[in-house]
């Protein structure tokens, strides 16, 4: 019996049991759908971390001033201003590691455009940040030597500051004030969205770090270039623990840290939280999968049933045909066929099914889904390999019966 004739005599078995087919078919169904839907819904996590991971920038490390003790009370990070310019510039000089190494002081201004205004966060950097930070200009240009030495009033703001001080114009060469003070906008800066504690990097400003530091926060140790932090940014390829560990030796030896003695700065490693996050989506992602597939493990069992039940209620014909000639191989050909076709056509119902579920979830929960072609063929491989394995013992005993007992079989 040829492949053709088993497929047509197995449709046709099928087609006679319509109902117990499609029930059977359920089970299947469900658990590829689930698994599609599953693995959409963690990848799409996983791109959302990755987001996160290229706005932030790669490969990057941020230095803060450490805590401070005042009269017993012990204060948080970033309250002991020991950071300067010249950290930053002997990071980059003795760490061969980094690639640049960005000094930024940080404060909050209402900013005010003609008759409109908006409370934001305002940053003084210099051109270095803008690389560390992966972050290029819309338009306009970067901040010049000239401006940086001379504490030029010029500004370059985000797309957010953009939007609610100018709505849909232009803010090239507009003037805003800040805490006053007048400045001339010479850049809007790209797009970052939001960071991993779901802040709105766009909704900033920036000025040269030295405007900043004396005309706008007034900081009255502006001789010593006290900076609020600084981004580090290590070379593509080179060892992001190598580069800590020198960074924090040199910083311990700039503020003359005794041994024994805590660091007086905080080194955050942005890029090691991130990557950690993705493993944790990842296996999360596996973990989604792994649960989802218990379904199609039920289906593969519910096929393995009620294929059972069809080599009982077919016996006298399995005799008939073992009687008129069929070998053992080709009854096990045919109900393996049946197995097989069902769970493959429960893998393509699943699939469109699970494909509708990630397009809803998407638009309705408002999740991130990344559909994948890798997860659709796996279902379908795996459908189909479940209908293998459950069905081959059904088929196999049915191709063991004899003919005389199977004739007689009431």
């Amino acid at each position: 019996m040829n492949l053709l004739a088993t497929l047509r005599i197995a449709m046709n078995a099928l087609r006679v049991n319509k109902l117990r087919s499609s029930l059977t078919m359920l089970g299947i169904i469900i658990g590829v759908a689930a698994v599609i839907t599953m693995i959409a819904v963690g990848a799409g996590a996983q791109s959302r971390v990755e987001e996160q991971i290229k706005s932030l920038g790669s490969n990057l490390m941020i230095i803060i001033p450490g805590s401070t003790t005042a009269s017993g009370v012990r204060l948080g990070a970033g309250a002991n201003q020991n950071l300067t310019e010249d950290d930053a510039l002997a990071i980059q000089k003795e760490v061969p590691e980094v690639q640049v190494a960005a000094p930024s002081t940080r404060g909050t201004g209402q900013v005010i455009a003609g008759n409109t205004n908006w409370s934001t966060q305002i940053y003084g950097v210099t051109p270095d940040y803008f690389e560390a930070r992966e972050w290029p200009l819309l338009e306009g240009r970067m901040f010049e030597q000239a401006e940086l030495n001379s504490s030029y009033k010029v500004a370059i703001v985000g797309q957010t500051v953009a939007k609610q001080l100018f709505g849909d114009m232009s803010p090239m060469d507009q003037t805003i004030r800040i805490k006053k003070v007048p400045f001339i906008i010479i850049g809007v800066l790209d797009r970052k969205g939001q960071s991993m504690m779901g802040q709105d990097q766009d909704d900033v400003v920036m000025v040269p770090l030295s405007t900043a530091r004396n005309r706008l926060f007034g900081n009255a140790q502006g001789k010593l270039r006290r900076v609020s932090s600084i981004q580090v940014k290590v070379l593509q390829g080179a060892s992001m623990q190598v580069a800590e560990d020198k960074i924090r030796d040199l910083m311990r030896q700039r503020q003359r840290t005794q041994q024994g003695q805590d660091d007086a700065f905080t080194i955050r490693n942005l890029t090691e939280i991130l990557q950690a996050q993705e493993t944790s989506s990842r296996v999360m992602t596996l973990l989604l999968a792994a649960v989802a597939s218990v379904s199609l493990l039920v289906g593969g069992i519910g096929i393995m049933n009620i294929m059972l039940v069809s080599v009982t209620e077919r016996t006298r014909e399995i005799g008939l045909r073992m009687a008129v000639g069929a070998r053992g191989r080709d009854i096990l050909m045919q109900f393996l066929v049946e197995a097989v076709t069902l769970s493959l056509m429960g893998g393509l119902l699943g699939i469109a099914l699970g494909v509708s579920a990630s397009y809803a979830i998407g638009e309705l929960a408002g999740w991130v889904t990344r559909l994948s072609p890798e997860s659709i063929v796996l279902a379908v491989g795996f459908s189909a390999g479940i209908g293998i394995f459950f069905g081959f013992y059904p088929a196999h005993k049915a191709s063991k019966l004899l003919p005389i007992q199977a004739l007689r079989y009431e």
